[in-house]
This record gives structure tokens, C-alpha cells and sequence, in this order.
């Protein structure tokens, strides 16, 4: 009888092993994620968002890093959830920006357009 039992705990501890095996291969380190967040964090900078929105574009980096770091430890779901939480980050920072530097040429463009009326008005002859 006895042997049926160690016969039994080898098989549990073997099919745990293969259990944790199969779970460490299902959850690949999310190396792709992680390019495209970083793709989305470099379009962010050249777009502008360092200067118009630097606090999301801080959100973003900082995620990215933290997704670095735990691909570097080989924790596949935090790194994942990361570095999709970076991307968004990035494409929020990406289209603040964008939209802020429409907000300031379209401004400017009303500025201009004024000074042009004012001057429109100064000279002798011109109609407004």
C-alpha cells in the first residue's frame, strides 16, 4: 500500500508541475505590446507633446518603464496591462497636444485677422 501512495503524491506533484509549466507558456512576456507602446510614446513626442501635454505624456513614459521592468522580470500580465495602458496614454498625449496647438493657430489666426482689420481701418480709402 504504501508505494500507492507515494505512487500518488509523485503524480499529484508531477501534474502540478505541468500545470505551472503550461501557465508560464500561456502568458508570453508581451514584447509586441510593449514596441507599440513605445511607438505610441515616441509619435507623442514629436507631436508635440512634451510642450502641450506633458502630464500625460509623463503618465505614459512612466507606464512604459513599469512594463519594461516587469517584462524584464518575466511578469507577463502586468507587462501586458502596462504597456496597453501606455499606448492609450501615449495616443491620449498624442491628440491633446494636437489639439491644443489647433486651439493656439487658430487663436494666433484671430489675432492676425484682427491686427488686419485694425489696419484695414487706419488707412484712408479702405472699407472694412
Amino acid at each position: 500500500m504504501k508505494p500507492k501512495k507515494t505512487n500518488l503524491a509523485g503524480g499529484v506533484a508531477l501534474g502540478a508541475s505541468v500545470l505551472a509549466l503550461s501557465a508560464c507558456a500561456s502568458s508570453p512576456v508581451p514584447y509586441e505590446k510593449i514596441a507599440v507602446a513605445k511607438a505610441s510614446v515616441q509619435r507623442a513626442e514629436q507631436n508635440g507633446a512634451p510642450e502641450y501635454a506633458p502630464v500625460e505624456l509623463s503618465t505614459a513614459r512612466d507606464k512604459l518603464n513599469r512594463a519594461e521592468q516587469a517584462a524584464a522580470h518575466h511578469d507577463a500580465m502586468p507587462a501586458s496591462d502596462l504597456a496597453e495602458q501606455a499606448d492609450i496614454d501615449a495616443q491620449l498625449a498624442e491628440a491633446t497636444a494636437a489639439e491644443k496647438r489647433a486651439q493656439k493657430a487658430a487663436t494666433e489666426s484671430q489675432a492676425n485677422l484682427q491686427a488686419l482689420r485694425q489696419e484695414a481701418v487706419r488707412q484712408p480709402g479702405s472699407q472694412p
